[in-house]
């Protein structure tokens, strides 16, 4: 199957909430948990507003439907989720390639949603740097974070992405590896 990556647009949103829907933490299959589930849920005004104001959806697509999708976007716009607002309490701590982090000089990558079938495919890398391709214009630095109940997810980032472990934290009776790198890796692009 031919794919590719592009950026969302409105048209797309029912779509990436039907992907979201399958692979939620809450409502994925028990069996199809142990490979990988995304944890984040927007609604469709949230979807709506991170494709518009953000330019943060990237999605996998055969050019008939949506097969996958990363989100990106600006640290204000996740400040909502009590996640993320506790991450931006926290980025003055972090020292990454000798830079504190800042809301101006990072954004909050994540989560990224593939179907099974793609798994283990050049997916994943279209999506990514087609996502970090459009926020290198804004930022210098990627920062995400991967449950560590999620160990196929952590695989996928720091062996396949490359994206460095910044530290482990706590939240929510949940542990998270904190990861990152530099936006200006989009050239690594190889589809």
């Amino acid at each position: 199957m031919e794919t590719f990556a592009r950026m969302a647009t409105i048209k797309d949103i029912p779509e990436l909430m039907e992907l979201q829907k399958l692979f939620h933490v809450d409502t994925i299959s028990p069996e199809d948990k142990k490979e990988g589930f995304v944890t984040t849920k927007l609604t469709e005004e949230q979807w709506k507003e991170l494709i518009e104001k953000e330019n943060g959806v990237t999605i996998l697509t055969d050019d008939e439907k949506v097969l996958g999708y990363a989100l990106a976007a600006s640290w204000e716009y996740w400040s909502s989720w009590p996640l993320f607002e506790y991450m931006i309490e926290r980025l003055h701590e972090d020292n990454y390639k000798g830079e504190i982090m800042s809301v101006e000089n990072s954004y909050q990558y994540g989560p990224i949603c593939i179907v099974k079938e793609l798994r283990g495919t050049d997916a994943l890398n279209k999506l990514f740097f087609t996502s970090l391709k459009e926020m290198n214009k804004r930022y210098k630095y990627l920062l995400t974070f991967v449950n560590q109940i999620n160990p196929r997810s952590y695989a996928a980032h720091t062996r396949k992405l490359g994206l460095d472990v910044i530290k482990e934290f706590g939240f929510n009776n949940n542990k998270y590896w904190e990861l990152g790198t530099t936006t200006d890796r989009w050239s690594e692009i190889d589809g």
